[in-house]
């Protein structure tokens, strides 16, 4: 008797559904708290320890960022760095950005964006786990201010190809090889990497 045919995708259970509609309306509340009025900030997707989005906020007391990392522990390491340094134009959420930028409240908009050294999943089988996805860019770009730029730092010569890639053939993005570098800080990732290239792109 041949085997019925698997179903084209599979059900999400309520169970996994519930978790995940509860740590939104949080991360909602969370977000609402933090940025009641309109303001932009800039945004690190992956922040890690938070040793980079820190020295940032420090030399800027002015501006506003949110980093994002889903490893708690990273996180509460950051966290434990801006109490130590007082900061409180930045905040760090144990939180997907997915998920962060469906949630951020309409008000806030986003100058710009750091993605440093990212998982660069070299398998070709594994491209779809990369961050820069035609999605991403998408969510980003909705939140983006008009100008706002993305900044990608990587030390896979191979990743930095293909992100390029996804800039160049996506509406809102273009790339902008003129601009600067916005901040330079070494990360943990940077010092244990070594050599590295960099990318800089514009919301349209």
């Amino acid at each position: 008797m041949p085997r019925a045919a698997a179903p084209a995708t599979l059900a999400v259970p309520p169970a996994i559904r519930a978790r995940e509609a509860a740590r939104t309306a949080v991360l909602t509340e969370t977000l609402g708290q933090l940025y009641p009025e309109p303001t932009a900030v800039v945004f690190e997707i992956g922040c890690g320890h938070g040793h980079f989005l820190a020295a940032l906020a420090a030399a800027n007391p002015t501006a506003n960022y949110l980093g994002v990392d889903v490893v708690k522990k990273r996180i509460e390491r950051a966290q434990r760095k801006r109490r130590r340094m007082n900061l409180a134009n930045l905040a760090f959420l144990h939180a997907d950005a997915t998920q962060t930028l469906a949630a951020l409240p309409a008000r806030v908009r986003l100058a710009g964006v750091f993605v440093l050294f990212p998982d660069p999943w070299p398998k070709n089988r594994h491209f779809a786990r990369r961050v820069l996805q035609p999605a991403m860019l998408d969510a980003l770009a909705e939140r983006a201010q008009s100008g706002a730029w993305l900044a990608l730092r990587t030390d896979h010569a191979g990743y930095l190809d293909w992100a390029r890639a996804q800039i160049e053939k996506h509406p809102a993005w273009k790339l902008a090889p003129e601009l600067p570098w916005p901040f330079e800080h070494p990360t943990y990732f940077q010092e244990l990497k070594g050599p590295h290239q960099s990318l800089m792109a514009v919301r349209r």
